[in-house]
């Protein structure tokens, strides 16, 4: 795209070199090497019971990583902590959970907790990650792993601190079932050299103008978190590797939203999103993220390649073709074969030196976190902006 892309790009990549690295779990590539000490030399201490302490147990910490935790044998629940006393008591009769806090310092200064799993909005992840830490506890962490890249970097450290405690950021969901298949093509080259990537993340309806102020929307709690685009890249690292700039563009087509006392308050966070940027061997990556798009066609990913192309549908249906062809063709990608949930297997697995962790490690979340304030900076200046960031 310029001359200052040129320079940053690695001199030399060779087709088969590019699509085997992009094709290797990105997040394996970079697991610290204290989760690799651990699966080298802490398997014969193996910790048969394991307490874990809950810091925000709403959403999907409630559905899915509480069950999780406890299909995992010899793993128990042993305290909860919301935003008020009584919110935790109530998590703690719905949830069965024996100890009730009035806050998350209150259970981080508590006896017989050994890892805590963080499920608050993402403006509370850096502060109590470093609290968790400093006191002896492993960490599982809530998607959006801060509310900038300058907090990611904090926590980063901060896990490399304590190489003896394990760190782990939940992963996306939202490429599971396909991220298999995907990367299988991609190494496999059926699409040859990647020349250009379109991928859009878009709601159907139309926008809310007067709609409420939620969390997502409220720069306070998620800072420069916008729609799903860190969620995104993360599964874009690990299908065809990092970018090395980026452009975006950005709107705030509701300006204004309800917040919980029916008060209208201005709304900041963009609502629709365009980014470009490029790949390390110069391909170009357009992605478009809305939630003001009614009756658009929902989620597609095309990627285009010198020998291939492959379409992802709304419904991650993939369909692929080949030079020569007249048209795409159903690929299979039978359920058996597909990539599945198991956040909380791996985090029991880390602690317990069985496996290191992959699905995320916090380098991955630092990533995804500096593209996602790379658009901010972007679309603010007008200018292209370098990755990774600078410090």
């Amino acid at each position: 795209m310029s001359n200052e892309a040129d320079r940053n790009r690695t001199p030399t990549i060779k087709r088969r070199e590019f699509l085997s690295a992009a094709a290797l779990p990105i997040a394996a590539a970079l697991t610290p090497p204290a989760l690799l000490a651990q699966q080298r030399g802490s398997s014969t201490s193996a910790v048969d019971r394991i307490r874990v302490g809950i810091v925000g147990a709403g959403g999907i910490v409630g559905s899915t990583h509480l069950p999780g935790l406890r299909r995992m044998p010899g793993v128990e629940i042993v305290a909860v902590a919301n935003r008020s006393l009584e919110s935790s008591r109530r998590a703690a009769d719905e949830f069965d959970i024996p100890r009730a806090y009035a806050d998350w310092e209150e259970l981080l200064a508590s006896d017989g907790i050994d890892a805590v799993l963080i499920g608050t909005w993402p403006y509370m992840h850096r502060t109590i990650t470093l609290a968790a830490l400093e006191s002896g506890r492993h960490v599982l962490c809530q998607a959006r792993m801060a509310n900038n890249a300058a907090e990611a970097r904090e926590m980063l450290a901060a896990s490399q601190r304590h190489p003896n405690l394990v760190c782990q950021l939940v992963p996306s969901s939202s490429g599971y079932s396909i991220d298999s298949a995907l990367l299988s093509l991609l190494a496999g080259g059926q699409v040859g050299e990647v020349l250009s990537v379109e991928v859009q993340r878009l709601q159907r309806g139309f926008a809310n103008f007067g709609g409420e102020l939620d969390w997502r929307h409220n720069p306070e709690f998620s800072g420069y978190n916008v729609l799903n685009v860190g969620a995104i890249y993360e599964s874009m690292l690990r299908w065809l590797g990092p970018g090395n700039r980026v452009m975006a563009m950005t709107r705030v087509h509701v300006p204004t939203r309800r917040d919980e006392q029916g008060a209208q308050r201005a709304a900041t966070i963009p609502d629709h999103v365009e980014v470009l940027y490029e790949l390390r061997n110069g391909a170009p990556v357009h992605m478009k993220f809305s939630e003001t798009t009614g009756l658009s066609r929902g989620n597609d990913t095309w990627i285009f390649g010198s020998e291939g192309t492959i379409h992802v549908d709304n419904a991650n249906n993939i369909f692929v073709g080949r030079r020569g062809d007249r048209e795409l063709a159903a690929h299979p990608n039978p359920p058996e074969g597909q990539a599945r949930h198991r956040v909380e297997e791996e985090f029991i697995n880390a602690i317990r030196g069985i496996e290191p962790v992959t699905m995320n490690t916090f380098e991955i979340g630092v990533q995804y976190m500096e593209w996602t304030e790379a658009i901010y900076r972007s679309a603010e200046s007008g200018t292209a902006v370098s990755l990774p960031l600078a410090v």
